[in-house]
């Protein structure tokens, strides 16, 4: 009976792990995605500081920028209408997948909601890397 009971557990576990594996999404730094191997098309959040000079606004709808963590850099593809805060020099996360060829293909782009805050996953990543911020989410 206890080994059944432990059978029903394990595949209940493993069909849980199984769902919510297709449907997590990871925090990511350009200096991560260049240290890891990720499939083209999977899904994750980058995040980093907007690098200044490279805001193409385009058409509005249609821009690229870079984000980076002063060590890597990863270029971002975004149709869509950016936050009103979002600028160069500020924290952004982007979430969508990496194409084959390096560059990240956005479908929402977060910027940090005044000048002080930045999430707390970025902020952490950034401290690590040596970079002096301000306020964060968990102050």
């Amino acid at each position: 009976m206890i080994f059944s009971a432990a059978a029903v557990l394990g595949v209940a576990a493993f069909l849980m792990f199984q769902v919510l594996g297709d449907t997590m999404v990871f925090f990511y730094t350009p200096s991560e995605i260049a240290a890891k191997t990720l499939k083209p098309g999977q899904r994750i959040r980058l995040g980093g500081m907007v690098a200044a000079g490279t805001w193409n606004k385009g058409d509005g709808i249609h821009q690229d920028f870079v984000l980076t963590d002063t060590i890597k850099t990863t270029k971002v593809n975004y149709s869509g209408a950016v936050p009103d805060l979002f600028r160069e020099g500020q924290g952004a996360v982007a979430e969508g997948v990496m194409q084959a060829d390096g560059t990240f293909l956005a479908d929402s782009v977060l910027a940090k909601h005044d000048e002080k805050y930045m999430p707390k996953e970025l902020a952490s990543s950034l401290k690590a890397k040596g970079v002096k911020l301000g306020k964060t989410a968990d102050q």
